[in-house]
């Protein structure tokens, strides 16, 4: 049995600009996506009955909220019969997977579904700022990270890795061809933000930021938003192009929500919800044609290798080493669209949209060219994470 009985499925999707310091705020570009989504459905804002977004009107660094649910109902004149948004979600796409149920209980009929950031110019407004703001003494999860200098996810993340280095002898290069693909896919991405070639040795040489972390193992702050239709299946009859059924999806978080408490290291919570997913579904790791995997940093993308069963626990680098495993051309293609690394900060929605150009095969030069009939799609990392695998429609 498909997630929620194959009841809601995705009927479009759509971006808006994307870019660095572009100076457009976080609800323009939120309503450009979800226009384009939208008429990408062939559908009406009178259609509209839904609303979703992550996180919701939360207090959070400069461009990280770029529009609200309200934000974007208003804007359009939505009449709705649900709405939602949420912070404590499953790797950004929890208000999604919120939405497909509402679709098939039969709360909605067509859900807007949206996440916008505009972090390039805000934080860029902001640097000036920053320089006159008022210290005050650390309260919270801070009051035990910062005297330690422990002030970023680069650093909580760092650990991780450094931890799987020395069990499982994972090195800087294996994971530098990770990044290197991912750049070599972003070149035939004309919204990517960063195109140029990169080699072994650029990725090397770059500036440390918490080791084993370069500049590239870090994604790129951007302006962007993206959004996506989810529908009832039924509702779709008569529509531009075949809907994109979710057949299996993963919330799981099997121990606490912390960032440096997990029981084995070497492991997130993306293991957690890809281990509850595939025990929904009768596919297999092996049925799947490509996946788009969080890189918000190039370690996570590890991580959710092993966790989906592409690799054995342990023997990622291994995996890594075969560039067969995961280009383009290859095996199991990874984020053809050149992922956060590459492409640009958009979040999880921005690894569903591409999961669904791709099958949709309107990814343009970096389209995979063999048959398609399964994506899988891991988003989020540390102890907060989500997963699907999305196919065609029967």
């Amino acid at each position: 049995m498909t997630f929620v009985e194959d009841r809601a499925v995705i009927s479009g999707v759509g971006q808006s600009q994307i870019g660095r310091r572009i100076g457009r705020t976080g609800i323009d570009l939120a309503l450009e996506a979800a226009e384009r989504a939208v008429a990408h459905a062939g559908l009406t804002f009178d259609d509209i009955d839904g609303v979703a977004s992550y996180p919701g009107p939360v207090a959070a660094e400069a461009g990280f909220v770029g529009a609200t649910t309200h934000d974007v109902r208003d804007a359009f004149g939505i009449r709705t019969t649900w709405h939602v948004s949420g912070v404590e979600t499953s790797g950004q796409i929890g208000t999604l997977l919120d939405a497909a149920a509402a679709v098939a209980s039969g709360r909605a009929t067509h859900v807007l579904c949206f996440r916008s950031v505009w972090e390039a110019t805000a934080q860029a407004a902001g640097r000036a700022a920053a320089l006159t703001t008022k210290m005050s003494r650390a309260s919270g999860h801070s009051e035990f990270r910062m005297p330690f200098g422990a002030a970023s996810p680069a650093n909580w993340i760092g650990m991780y890795a450094q931890r799987y280095m020395h069990e499982f002898g994972l090195t800087r290069e294996q994971i530098g061809k990770l990044v290197i693909n991912s750049r070599t896919n972003a070149a035939r991405n004309p919204n990517a933000i960063y195109r140029d070639p990169m080699t072994m040795e650029d990725y090397l040489n770059a500036r440390m930021v918490s080791w084993p972390f370069g500049l590239f193992d870090c994604d790129v702050p951007a302006d962007g938003a993206t959004a996506i239709i989810v529908s009832r299946r039924e509702a779709t009859a008569g529509l531009a192009k075949p809907p994109i059924s979710i057949e299996a999806a993963g919330a799981a978080l099997y121990e606490r929500h912390t960032w440096d408490q997990r029981s084995d290291l070497t492991t997130m919570a993306s293991h957690d919800c890809t281990a509850a997913m595939w025990e929904t579904t009768r596919f297999t790791p092996g049925d799947v044609d490509f996946a788009t995997l969080y890189d918000g940093f190039s370690y996570l993308t590890t991580q959710w290798i092993e966790a989906f069963g592409f690799a054995e626990h342990g023997k990622v680098g291994q995996f890594l080493d075969d560039e067969e495993n995961y280009r383009l051309d290859g095996r199991l293609p990874i984020n053809p669209h050149g992922g956060q690394l590459s492409a640009g900060r958009l979040h999880g929605y921005g690894f569903l949209h591409e999961a669904c150009v791709q099958l949709w095969r309107e990814a343009g030069d970096r389209q995979i060219a063999k048959d398609l009939e399964l994506a899988a799609v891991g988003v989020g990392g540390g102890p907060e994470a989500g997963c699907m695998l999305v196919r065609l429609a029967d």
